[in-house]
């Protein structure tokens, strides 16, 4: 299973519906808590959805179980902490309760420009962890 992930920020739209129109994803897989902030721009969840249906022949779905409370994005705002996410992951039992189907040959989505400093690579990693056949691409 290829999963793919991509953040938002700081790409401008051309970059990044190129970099998802050349990733071979299927659809964008949203892992943010909020995707209706105003901040977000062209990555509004109504916005997002038409945009890649239309420049990439894409699907859009949310999935909040695959997002961090909102306590956990405070403290991680805040002290640039640790997320704690596997903890969380592991007591939503997302192994179990995502369907394989869902992500598969998707694009898990957030804000955060680089993977190392956002959640999206710690859902990706747990879910090759828990499931196994799963390679993982972060774009730009």
């Amino acid at each position: 299973m290829q999963l793919s992930t991509i953040g938002f920020t700081k790409k401008p739209a051309r970059r990044f519906f190129d970099l998802l129109r050349q990733s071979g994803a299927k659809r964008i897989v949203d892992v943010r808590l909020n995707n209706r902030s105003q901040l977000a721009g062209f990555a509004k969840r109504d916005d997002l959805a038409y945009f890649l249906g239309e420049l990439c022949g894409m699907e859009y779905i949310h999935l909040p179980a695959l997002a961090p409370t909102k306590e956990m994005l405070d403290d991680f705002k805040k002290k640039r902490g640790d997320w704690q996410t596997y903890a969380l992951m592991r007591q939503r039992r997302i192994e179990e309760t995502i369907s394989p189907a869902l992500v598969a040959d998707g694009c898990l989505l957030c804000s955060e420009d680089k993977p190392h400093h956002c959640h999206r690579r710690l859902v990706a990693e747990y879910l090759k962890q828990h499931w196994g056949n799963v390679e993982i691409a972060h774009l730009g």
